[in-house]
């Protein structure tokens, strides 16, 4: 079978076993579903890792029934719904089947009777991201969209708990928005172009030049997927739903869904609207500042949390603000750095989610004080929270290292400031929990004393073993040198615009700077340090500060009205920037 035809078949495999599953399911072994989940993401992955590789040479394409370009017998008119592997696409794909797999083996036994419901949802949710990955047109980007989203809801409700139902709906009705604003978009873009297909699109936005309507479309299809990633303003939805799924669901939410909407945003930046120069202003200044933004404040709130979901999910906003720097960079070195970077943190997050899991199993709690000392004896977990939040908190080894370094080259001194410290926030909280936790050492605790928690369960008797061992493969994943992969990334980087541009030449990545590192253990050491204030001075710093953070958290509500008025400020947003580029 020729690589081109291998194309549909990462998207047919899970949905084709997720039917048989749905069918079979009350006739089958217990275990037998499980297996053949953990088989069919494996094989996935490894099928467009395949894709990946031999797309190094071209890009890979299929059109399905035979609609090709040429089919329509009109010069710049494509009928046809295609797939295109290129690298990055390939591969992230790739990336996705990996995770899966550790999800599902991280799974086995987490629920009593589930008749094979949960592996099918979550096989249809692979499915989606892989077509997202590899689809080549704006309305089928939208349809894979709403696939993920109606898996991705289902699968927070699960458990059917008061929690994950609120959570669930909250999900549901900020991204059902978010929907409706990428079908408008499309629309508008449609109407302008007379076409879906990505390659054609661009060509016919470049003849065009600078249209409001061009602009408008952009902005709602960007705002649907800075939605989806969970962008500030657009990022209250996020911790609701991720601290109240599943552990096992949590892994592929925070790793793989939002990192695969900043990926959709940069394709269509690339592909489509790379010579349209407002879009691109809009790109350049809005999104930097909104990257910016997010990685900051998104840190300082994931600073504040005791309840491990809702840290690592407040930490998973504020590294994909990081990774919207890099997408608002717009150069090849930092495309190739937000490619690594959304892989290296995704292994990391993965394992963090997972070890928040067995925590939740074998000691009937996700809150850090809580658990004060309770981790003690649970080696593996420790070993596996250590690793991870010194590797997000700048660690100078690994993929997420080698990422930055690359990402940083084109930033502004400021920029890099502030990702800097969102970085190391994010890494001091996570290793804040895991010195309270695993050694019972502690502070009094400081903001995080006042964050919500929840008091969920997950089922205890899982063997230790099997929850750790998939969360200690991934840390050691994350820890690989980027050095190996650098060609590939180049290439990735490159071809992601362009299927004809030759591999791009990216620098060595060095041992780089330990000032990041050096950060997140001055704030740990505050944090584990801390002392009741009882002098005046002391006693107003701690006001002052509860105060600020309290401001910060009351925003996360958990009233859905509320999380649709801040996603109609993010539009506002752009429609400001959009009139002073006008009357610029």
């Amino acid at each position: 079978m020729t690589p081109d035809a291998l194309l549909p078949v990462a998207v047919l495999l899970p949905l084709g076993v997720a039917t048989l599953l749905l069918a079979l399911a009350h006739w089958l072994p217990p275990r037998l579903p499980k297996v053949v989940a953990i088989l069919t993401a494996l094989a996935v992955c490894g099928l467009c890792a395949f894709l990946a590789r031999h797309s190094l040479d071209g890009p890979v394409r299929h059109w399905f029934a035979g609609w090709t370009p040429d089919a329509a017998q009109r010069p710049g008119i494509v009928l046809g719904i295609g797939f295109q592997a290129d690298p990055a696409s390939a591969a992230l794909a790739a990336f996705c089947g990996l995770l899966f797999t550790a999800s599902f083996v991280f799974a086995w036994g987490y629920f009593d009777t589930e008749h094979a419901h949960f592996q099918v949802l979550m096989l249809l949710f692979l499915a989606a991201m892989v077509g997202f990955c590899l689809t080549r047109d704006l309305f089928n980007l939208f349809v894979w969209f709403e696939l993920m989203s109606v898996a991705a809801f289902a699968l927070t409700a699960y458990p059917l708990g008061r929690s994950a139902l609120e959570g669930a709906f909250t999900f549901t009705v900020t991204n059902a928005l978010a929907s409706f604003l990428m079908l408008a978009g499309t629309g508008l873009l449609y109407a302008r172009t007379g076409t879906f297909d990505f390659a054609t699109m661009g060509r016919a936005v470049a003849r065009t030049g600078s249209d409001p309507v061009l602009t408008g479309g952009f902005v709602l299809v960007a705002s649907a997927l800075l939605t989806k990633a969970a962008i500030l303003p657009f990022h209250l939805w996020l911790a609701d739903a991720h601290a109240v799924a599943p552990s096992p669901v949590s892994v592929i939410f925070s790793d793989a869904m939002v990192s695969l909407a900043l990926f959709g945003l940069a394709k269509l930046v690339a592909q489509v609207f790379s010579g349209e120069p407002q879009v691109m202003a809009l790109v350049r200044g809005l999104l930097l500042w909104l990257g910016l933004a997010t990685a900051l404040v998104a840190g300082l709130t994931a600073f504040a949390q005791r309840h491990l979901k809702r840290l690592l999910a407040f930490s998973t906003i504020a590294h994909l603000g990081i990774m919207l720097t890099a997408l608002a960079a717009g150069t090849g070195t930092a495309t190739a750095g937000l490619l690594l970077y959304v892989v290296g943190h995704g292994l990391v997050k993965g394992a963090l989610f997972m070890v928040a899991g067995i925590l939740l199993a074998l000691r009937q709690s996700a809150d850090e004080i809580v658990l004060y000392g309770q981790g003690r004896g649970l080696w593996a977990p420790a070993l596996a929270m250590g690793v991870g939040g010194l590797l997000l908190g700048g660690l100078p080894f690994g993929l997420m290292h080698g990422a930055t370094q690359w990402m940083d080259l084109s930033a502004a001194v400021p920029a890099k400031a502030v990702v800097t410290l969102a970085s190391a926030l994010t890494g001091a909280a996570v290793l804040r929990a895991a010195a309270r936790i695993f050694l019972g050492a502690s502070g009094v605790p400081g903001p995080e004393l006042q964050a919500p928690t929840e008091r969920e369960r997950e089922k205890a008797d899982r063997p230790l073993w099997l929850m750790a061992a998939p969360a200690l493969v991934l840390v050691l994943l994350a820890l690989m040198p980027a050095g190996p992969v650098t060609p590939f990334l180049g290439a990735a980087a490159s071809r992601l615009r362009d299927p004809s541009l030759p591999p791009l030449t990216l620098p060595e990545a060095e041992f780089g700077s330990l000032v990041p590192l050096g950060l997140t253990l001055a704030l740990l050491a505050l944090a584990l340090l801390r002392r009741r204030a009882v002098r005046g001075t002391a006693r107003a710093v701690t006001r002052a500060e509860r105060r600020s953070f309290g401001a910060v958290r009351a925003l996360h509500s958990g009233l859905v009205g509320d999380y649709v008025t801040w996603m109609a400020v993010g539009l506002a947003l752009f429609a400001l920037a959009c009139a002073a580029q006008a009357a610029g």
